[in-house]
Formats: C-alpha cells, structure tokens, sequence
C-alpha cells in the first residue's frame, strides 16, 4: 500500500502478529514538511489509504481559503483600474502597464517559483504569497507616482505567483489527488477573482484611490490563520518524531505528453480570455441589452463556470480525466457557435450559462492531469498550467479586438470557435494517468 507522509503527518505502520497497528497524527497541510526528496527533486505524491484517496478536509479546506484571499488580490487589479484613470487621468497604454505587472509578470515567474519548490520544501509560501499579494494592492494607491503604483502592482503579481505552486501541490495532496479536491481549490480562485468588484467598488467610490490599504485586509485575514495554522501543524509533526520519506514515484516524467497538455491549455485560455471580453459587449452592441443586463450576462458566464469546473471535477475522477477534457472542449465549441446565433436575449443568455459550464468543465482537470505527468515536478507543473499558459492565451486577446474592430464582434467570436476544437485535437496525444 502507498502512503503519504506529506500533506498528512499520515499513519505510520507496524506490521505485528496477524494484523497492523496504526498510530493517526494530525494532518499538514503541505508535503513540504516531510521531505521526500529524490535526485534534489521533491515528490508531490497524493495521499492514499488502503488504495483509495486520502482527502484531509482540514488542510484542504485551508488551502481553499487562501485561494479565494489570494485570488481576491488578483481580481482587485482590473477593478481598481477605472479609479485610477479617473483619479490620475492615466493613459491606456498606461493601463496596459499595469495589467502587464499584475498578470503577465506574475504567469511568468510562476513556473520558477515551481522549481524551487519541486526543490526545497516551502510550505509557508501558502501563508506568505497572499500577505505579499495583499500588501502590493494596500500600497498601489498610497504613492502618487506611476512608477510606485505599477511596483506594488508588480509585488502583489509576485505574492500570487509565489502562492500557486505550493497551495496546487498542497491541495493535490490534501485531497488525495482527486480531481474533485483540486476542482474546489480551482473554484476558489474564481470565487475571489469575482468577489474582487464587490469590494474595490464600493471601497474606492467612496474613499477614492488612497483607500487602498483597506483592500489588504483579506490578506491580513488569510495570514493571520493560515501563520498559526502552519505553526500549530509543524510543532504536531515534531512531536510525532521522524518519519519515513514517502515512496519513490515508480514512473517518469513525461515531458511529451505535458507539452501536448499545456498547448491545450494554451488554445482554451484563448477561448476564455476572447469570451470574458466579448460577452457582454456582444449581448449590448449585437443584440440591444443594456450595460447592466451585459454585465448579468458575463456574471452568469462566472458563476456557471464555477460550477462547471466542480463538475469537471466529478467527471474526471469517474470517467477519466481525458475523457472529462474532451467532453469540455467538444461541448464548448458549438456553444460558442450558438451564441453566435442567437436570435434574442433570452436564448443568448440560455447560451453563455452553458457555454460557462462547458468551457470550464476542464479548468481543474488540466492541473491535475499535468501534475500527473510531472510526478516529480508538481510545482513546475502547477506554475506552467495554472499561470504561464494561461498568460499566453490572454496575450492573444488584443488580436481578437483588432479583428473585431476590423469587421466586427461576430466574426471575432466565429473564429474563437477554432480554438476548443484545437484543444481537443490535441487531447488525441493524451493519455489518462492514474492519482498516485
């Protein structure tokens, strides 16, 4: 039977007589506290039970909160943005700056952050990246230059990138490797990007941009659970005395197959970043909504994709997780295809709910199925599919606006209905890997 002794301070076995004796500690919330080391690169190995997944809700249920405070910060950056024009009378490509520092800046060095985590143990990056994340946005509006205000965007861009890879390995274990348990971790992030508007709005509407500090409060929140709860976790896992380095992965990296897996990342994060930007404005310009009935729409396209992914989730861990990935891809391109179509309001909006759960039904899935192929390199993983491929596709968005610009939002939305099917394309390289 294989054990983890990562996420868990887990069962320690002592074969005697006719049966075992298990000894139960308290469960941690990264595998980074027990090690496990092999060749300098760290295994990220699921926990499991006579077989079966381990989930350790405590720890997984921290690791979902964090998600939402840190993801909170991520989603607080376009939201300040019309505040800070207003108040500073920045310039677009000024703008364009800043969603550069917060987004682009932090995909990148996700993956290295990654890296050294698949090298060294550092738990204490799940409490670290949002205090950081949230300390950038609480300076963003103090300064009053644009070069102070597009550094702590930049910091807070970097606490983001710092927390991801750790938290991903940390719920891969905490839930046993199953694609339900990252589908929560997954559905928290969207959660605290969308719940960003709700608080920046009405914050800096009513205080004005040097309001931001109060937009750290989140953060200060999350670390001041999250710091005792690791602290509380270590000293139980020093008390329980040494244990054993979890088992070696007995398969390699495949390398192949995960480059085949981010490319279709790649092509459904341009379908996703085109559908954030189009959908609302095709509903107004297209088919005669209103601003806030546009702003409804792309709500809806949020919500139903959070549920989405929970059922991605489910899917994946009853049917594969290949198999759970081509029916979101083959679903979300004719949806794409009917919005398109759509002869009234009534039947678009039907649409984008559905087009919300296909397209997200293989958003946690991609993690996990690309940690799978990287059984030594989580982290490395986790930073490739949650932050530098998902930038990639949303550096193509500035070209579907040109295109839109140059005929019209139809015509853009047509040609994104190319890219899920690419995505499936591409899942004909794949190949389903059992949660170790």
């Amino acid at each position: 039977m294989r054990e983890d002794r990562g996420v868990s301070a887990g069962a320690e076995e002592r074969a005697g007589g006719r049966g075992r004796e298990v000894r139960r500690t308290t469960p941690e919330i990264s595998a980074a506290s027990a090690g496990g080391e092999r060749g300098g690169a760290r295994e990220g190995e699921a926990s499991t039970e006579n077989g079966r997944p381990r989930v350790h809700r405590s720890s997984l249920a921290l690791i979902v909160g964090s998600h939402v405070a840190v993801d909170f910060h991520q989603g607080a950056v376009p939201a300040m943005l019309p505040f800070l024009v207003i108040a500073r009378d920045y310039s677009y490509a000024a703008v364009t700056g800043i969603t550069l520092a917060a987004t682009l800046l932090s995909s990148l060095v996700q993956p290295v952050f990654g890296a050294l985590t698949d090298r060294r143990p550092m738990p204490w990056l799940i409490a670290a990246g949002p205090l950081v994340a949230g300390a950038g946005i609480g300076l963003a509006g103090v300064g009053e230059a644009y070069a102070f205000t597009w550094a702590a965007i930049a910091l807070s861009g970097i606490g983001v990138a710092a927390y991801h890879p750790e938290a991903a390995r940390s719920a891969r274990i905490a839930s046993g490797g199953t694609a339900r348990g990252m589908s929560y971790f997954s559905v928290a992030g969207i959660v605290g990007i969308a719940s960003a508007p709700l608080l920046v709005a009405p914050v800096l509407g009513t205080f004005g941009v040097t309001a931001t500090p109060l937009l750290a409060i989140p953060a200060a929140c999350a670390a001041a659970v999250l710091v005792p709860a690791l602290l509380w976790l270590r000293r139980r896992r020093l008390r329980a005395g040494p244990r054993k380095p979890p088992p070696a992965v007995d398969r390699r990296d495949d390398w192949r197959s995960f480059g085949f897996l981010t490319s279709a990342v790649i092509a459904r994060s341009i379908l996703y970043f085109g559908l954030l930007s189009f959908v609302a404005l095709y509903l107004i310009h297209e088919l005669g909504a209103s601003t806030a009935v546009g702003s409804v729409a792309l709500a809806t396209f949020i919500a139903s994709g959070s549920v989405g992914a929970l059922i991605g989730g489910a899917l994946a861990d009853r049917f594969g997780r290949v198999r759970t990935l081509r029916i979101g891809y083959l679903a979300a391109a004719p949806c794409v295809l009917g919005l398109v179509l759509a002869p009234n309001l009534s039947v678009a909006f039907v649409v984008v709910a559905v087009l919300g759960l296909a397209s997200f039904l293989p958003f946690a899935v991609q993690v996990t199925l690309g940690q799978e192929y990287l059984p030594h390199r989580v982290g490395t993983a986790s930073g490739v599919t949650l932050g530098l491929a998902m930038s990639i596709g949303g550096l193509a968005a500035p070209l579907f606006g040109m295109l839109a610009d140059a005929y019209d939002l139809r015509v853009a939305l047509t040609v994104l209905v190319a890219f899920p099917l690419v995505s499936l394309l591409l899942t004909t390289r794949l190949r389903d890997v059992r949660a170790v």
